[in-house]
């Protein structure tokens, strides 16, 4: 049946970018597995002479895509998990070294989770706590329906090796969560992650002690972390890529599975007044409804195109309370119910027809 919308290209109000150095270690890894790295950036939309300046802005989507398609052509599905093996801090650039100089990993996550978004605008990151149980949650959103398990592995990847920094080279997190299914070939991540890897889970994330969140930093030096956080507050970037849509759509992503996913509960998160959201928001010519719709668009046509989960979870994934709920919507939104979508993309992939 066809859709009135393509959930393979759901509209995003705007471009979300990420610094190029978020390519580092691309053409390495692409070389050894067979690849033209140059032809394969090229087909993505991508100039090779971005990899010369890390700190320049390109959009997610276009660098998503380049990772989906990299790891298909080269028959590896632990492609950008590859990339993340050679990450320091320096490829953080600013924000590495007022990473690197905190007196414990705590305040060193709580860097990044700060100004995570002037390195990367496609990804969501938040801690939390249960009683000795810490979760450190990175969840990534492009704009479209593209598949986003190498961004995922990548963001986790690269988490990893910063918490390593502090914890030691043979450090291995009491769990590591994707959402996505396993790969066919688990070796890597057992590699890069140790023997606690689970897949299908409702967030990505690593799982810690809080005894190792709260472990000092016997290198610390507070003196060069104050001098590089005045440096890094004098950039524009920061400013300009924390705007409030950024945070409200972030924050929004991070508590839809909860079912939490108010106006009310989205303003405390940020700190501020459910008024001055609604107030900043409709400057922009915008609602909180349909910022979160445009997320659900994004993130339903991810689930039911490119995942085998049952409809019941995405619906609650997705923050619906029943699945009918989720129907209807879909319904309104793409013109089909959800699994007579799921149905037709199973249909195109046999076929090689382009989803959609």
């Amino acid at each position: 049946m066809p859709m009135q919308a393509s959930p393979s290209t759901p509209t995003a109000p705007h471009v979300r970018l990420v610094r190029a150095a978020s390519l580092t270690g691309y053409v390495e890894v692409a070389r050894s597995l067979g690849l033209d790295p140059l032809r394969m950036l090229a087909d993505a939309g991508l100039s090779p002479g971005m990899l010369k300046d890390p700190d320049i802005k390109v959009p997610a989507d276009r660098v998503n895509l380049l990772l989906e398609r990299s790891a298909q052509a080269s028959g590896v599905e632990s492609f950008a998990l590859r990339m993340a093996e050679s990450r320091q801090l320096s490829n953080f650039g600013a924000v590495g070294l007022v990473v690197r100089d905190q007196p414990t990993l705590r305040e060193s996550v709580e860097v990044l989770i700060r100004y995570h978004a002037a390195l990367n605008g496609s990804l969501a990151m938040v801690l939390e706590e249960s009683g000795e149980v810490v979760v450190i949650r990175e969840e990534v959103t492009v704009g479209s329906a593209q598949p986003v398990r190498q961004s995922t592995e990548l963001a986790i990847g690269v988490l990893l090796r910063a918490m390593r920094r502090f914890l030691g080279e043979h450090w291995v997190p009491r769990l590591v969560c994707f959402t996505h299914a396993a790969p066919r070939e688990l070796a890597t991540h057992y590699r890069v992650f140790g023997p606690r890897v689970e897949f299908d889970q409702e967030f990505n994330a690593i799982v810690c002690s809080r005894a190792e969140l709260d472990a000092p930093n016997p290198s610390a030096d507070p003196l060069m972390a104050r001098y590089a956080l005045r440096l890094l507050e004098l950039t524009p970037e920061d400013a300009q890529e924390r705007s409030l849509l950024d945070d409200v759509r972030r924050t929004a992503m991070l508590l839809l599975p909860s079912g939490r996913c108010s106006i009310e509960q989205v303003a405390s998160h940020l700190g501020i007044v459910c008024r001055t959201v609604q107030r900043r928001l409709a400057d922009q010519g915008l609602s909180f409804s349909t910022v979160v719709n445009e997320l659900r668009v994004e993130l339903a046509a991810r689930y039911v195109l490119h995942s085998a989960r049952p409809l019941t979870e995405v619906a609650a994934l997705l923050g619906f309370a029943a699945p009918s709920g989720f129907s209807r919507w879909y319904q309104g939104q793409f013109g089909c119910s959800p699994s007579q979508s799921r149905s037709s993309a199973k249909s195109e992939a046999v076929t090689g027809a382009p989803p959609g």
